[in-house]
């Protein structure tokens, strides 16, 4: 190691792991107990003094929690909302955010101010008001009102982190298209939207995590136990419960972090390359 780093560069990385560490710590505690209590006994859990490692690791307990939660349902019911969500978002806001980026028009400063005032507003504000207008078109219950809403909350959002990148694309590659014979749109297709893959790739990403975190108006919005998304369903492990099994509690919220874990994994090229990009204008 020392052969391909130099020693100062060496002292210095060690120093900054060694201040960052507490920060390490503070962030992959809940998950080691997470992860530690879901493969406990049920005997273990609660014990005094804690055990910080179950006896004999249990992996029951999922099984156990998907039965008892029909886990499998909510799961998918998570999934389909979210990337519902997530694509109808990036529909709306791709053409926005373009149209920002390449045009000027009267208001442009108005609207970008608008659309960063609109996220200092918590959806839990506008519960009621949404609850009305679903019940008005008879969508209570449904998952469309859910993607409806969760892409509502994030198409600023997505316009407002796509139109800093998209203007960083220069204006050559679109014009030496045109010169080409492409017009506006084909050259927006064929030559803009590969190059903006990477804040594409972010965009989602925070859009899916949004949307697969929410909890009120998932509440508010659905009644029938089919149609709950994961949110909901490991909430019902916990509320209104004499007994709390928090072995498959911790379960259901280990597996519930999973489809973000392998997103991140999957997109993490991206999500770098979108950050760093799209931050210098």
């Amino acid at each position: 190691m020392s052969g391909k780093y130099p020693p100062g560069m060496i002292k210095k990385s060690l120093l900054c792991w060694l201040l960052l560490s507490p920060i390490v710590i503070a962030v992959l505690f809940p998950f080691a107990v997470m992860i530690s209590t879901a493969l406990k006994p049920a005997t273990e859990v609660m014990i005094y003094p804690p055990a910080w490692l179950p006896s004999t690791p249990r992996w029951q307990n999922f099984v156990d929690m998907w039965k008892a939660t029909d886990f499998g349902s909510a799961l998918w019911n998570s999934i389909f909302v979210s990337v519902s969500a997530t694509i109808v978002a990036l529909v709306v806001a791709i053409p926005a955010a373009y149209a920002m980026a390449r045009f000027r028009f009267a208001g442009k400063s108005v609207f970008r101010q608008f659309l960063l005032i609109t996220q200092m507003l918590s959806p839990i504000v506008l519960v009621l008001g949404l609850f009305r207008l679903a019940a008005g078109f008879g969508m209570i219950d449904t998952h469309g009102a859910l993607i409806l809403a969760y892409a509502a909350f994030n198409i600023a959002f997505a316009v407002w982190m796509l139109q800093s990148y998209f203007a960083t694309i220069p204006r050559d590659l679109e014009e030496a298209a045109w010169l080409e014979g492409a017009g506006r749109w084909r050259a927006a297709i064929v030559v803009f939207l590969p190059l903006a893959t990477p804040a594409m790739a972010v965009t989602a990403i925070f859009t899916f995590i949004n949307a697969w975190n929410e909890f009120v108006v998932a509440l508010t919005l659905l009644r029938s136990k089919e149609g709950f998304t994961l949110p909901i369903q490991v909430f019902g492990l916990v509320g209104g419960r004499y007994t709390v099994e928090w072995d498959q509690v911790m379960a259901a919220t280990l597996v519930a972090t999973l489809p973000v874990s392998i997103l991140f994994a999957w997109l993490q090229r991206f999500l770098v390359r979108g950050l760093a990009l799209g931050a210098v204008k």
